[in-house]
């Protein structure tokens, strides 16, 4: 995978991938213009997509109604380091699940390729690259 991450101005940004992008912003009191969702909002949503992909996948192997599954993704801002604390996701399923399919369901949502990430959390690598634009190398 590869994705871009292009300034666009103040603290607005496009996040580019395959031909398909996204933008983020800042809410007016942090100095942005709140035309788009944060990068935890970003991040957030990216896990409470992957959880309702593999929540959909399940009820569909276990020939269950899934269409108007959703997924809530929750959770607070915690400070010293800043992160996200506790997520929680709430998985609402259009099928009356019992308790055995209730946790079948959760396990396959456990499954999730962001929730084994965070659960099992990768080595981050940062690289700097320094590329002066044009026009001040010329100056």
């Amino acid at each position: 995978m590869n994705i871009k991450v292009k300034h666009l101005g103040d603290v607005q940004f496009s996040i580019e991938s395959r031909g398909h992008t996204l933008y983020c912003d800042q809410p007016q009191d942090s100095g942005g213009y709140d035309e788009a969702m944060t990068p935890p909002e970003i991040f957030l949503g990216a896990l409470g997509a992957c959880a309702a992909f593999y929540a959909v996948a399940h009820l569909k192997r276990h020939n269950l109604p899934f269409d108007g599954t959703t997924v809530e993704a929750l959770a607070e801002k915690l400070k010293s380091p800043a992160r996200l604390g506790e997520i929680v996701l709430r998985v609402a399923s259009p099928a009356a699940l019992n308790e055995t399919q209730q946790l079948s369901l959760g396990q396959s949502v456990a499954r999730c390729i962001l929730h084994n990430t965070l659960t099992h959390p990768p080595v981050i690598t940062t690289e700097i690259v320094s590329q002066p634009s044009p026009e001040l190398v010329a100056a």
